[in-house]
């Protein structure tokens, strides 16, 4: 057996708790280095800092389910929003050396089948058809290949088209987190990265009117998409996460077809942001009324008890 792993963003957490993050993030145990390239049975998508590292780390613990070494595989993105392709570019170069920095924090020897996976899936021609069955092809044969690439929530109408096209009979797992917590939790985390700290109410105010807070929370235009392709796709509200894990366990495993399975963990967050640089009121007030269409759009999608769920 070879070990998989997660990625981690060690910005969003600080140097200390990501290495914490790096030694104890669960992973998907097997690893067939004699498999067969084969499709993924499930997708989970979302908005960003909406819960899906958290399932990932859990459904990482499955044994009938299998998530790539490097967890987001940035596939359709790539073929569809052109913009992405530069990071993405930089998560295929910087991963491989991530995940042996991580056997080597663990004191695990990285092991020549997986060191030859890495190589294999990183170098040639990729985002074709085929290296995207590769990616998953050690999984083993009784578990899913899933893809958890949150950024697939944002596809253009004919990339979530493509992705029906494609994998016709995948389960798709939808987080949606509120509006509004979701826009300051990314805002608070982008300044962090950037490094820098909004002085006045006018530089506040123009932080939570950048258009950047809306590419992953555009929960109006995505899920009409995906609802019109996917009708049976499992949304969790963000809220669930924290009041009901085991509900949302429970949901999940039955969406996928899985068996029951004990969650180490299931209460710890991952990649939380640390306390500090808050907004202030005047700009969460003119967020809540920038952003109050996409609460009424998932109103309107979901009902009235899922929004209560979204915070």
């Amino acid at each position: 057996m070879i070990s998989g792993e997660h990625s981690a963003e060690a910005a969003e957490t600080g140097d200390d708790a990501a290495a914490r993050l790096l030694t104890t993030l669960a992973v998907s145990p097997a690893f067939d280095p004699m498999g067969q390239p084969r499709k993924p049975g499930a997708l989970c998508i979302g908005a960003q800092k909406a819960g899906t590292s958290w399932l990932a780390q859990m459904l990482g613990q499955h044994p009938q389910v299998w998530i790539p070494p490097f967890k987001e595989v940035q596939y359709f993105n790539h073929l569809h929003i052109p913009e992405h392709r530069h990071w993405i570019a930089w998560h295929y170069r910087n991963k491989p050396q991530e995940i042996r920095q991580r056997h080597k924090m663990r004191k695990v020897d990285l092991a020549p089948e997986l060191d030859d996976y890495l190589k294999s899936v990183t170098s040639g021609k990729m985002f074709h058809n085929q290296w995207y069955k590769r990616i998953f092809a050690p999984a083993p044969a009784h578990a899913m290949p899933m893809d958890f690439t949150p950024e697939y929530s944002g596809l253009p109408d004919e990339g979530v088209q493509a992705v029906r096209n494609f994998l016709p009979k995948a389960r798709v797992i939808y987080l949606i987190r509120h509006p509004v917590d979701r826009a300051i939790s990314q805002l608070r985390m982008n300044l962090r990265r950037e490094k820098r700290t909004p002085e006045t109410m006018d530089d506040w105010l123009a932080e939570v009117a950048n258009p950047v807070l809306d590419e992953r929370g555009d929960y109006a235009t995505y899920l009409p998409r995906w609802l019109a392709r996917y009708p049976d796709m499992l949304v969790i509200p963000f809220g669930q996460i924290a009041s009901a894990p085991h509900e949302v366990m429970d949901a999940v495993e039955a969406h996928l077809g899985i068996g029951p399975c004990f969650y180490g963990n299931l209460t710890q967050k991952v990649f939380a942001n640390p306390s500090g640089l808050m907004p202030p009121p005047q700009a969460v007030a003119a967020l809540e009324e920038r952003l109050a269409p996409q609460v009424a759009a998932i109103r309107d999608l979901l009902g009235t008890d899922f929004v209560a769920q979204i915070r």
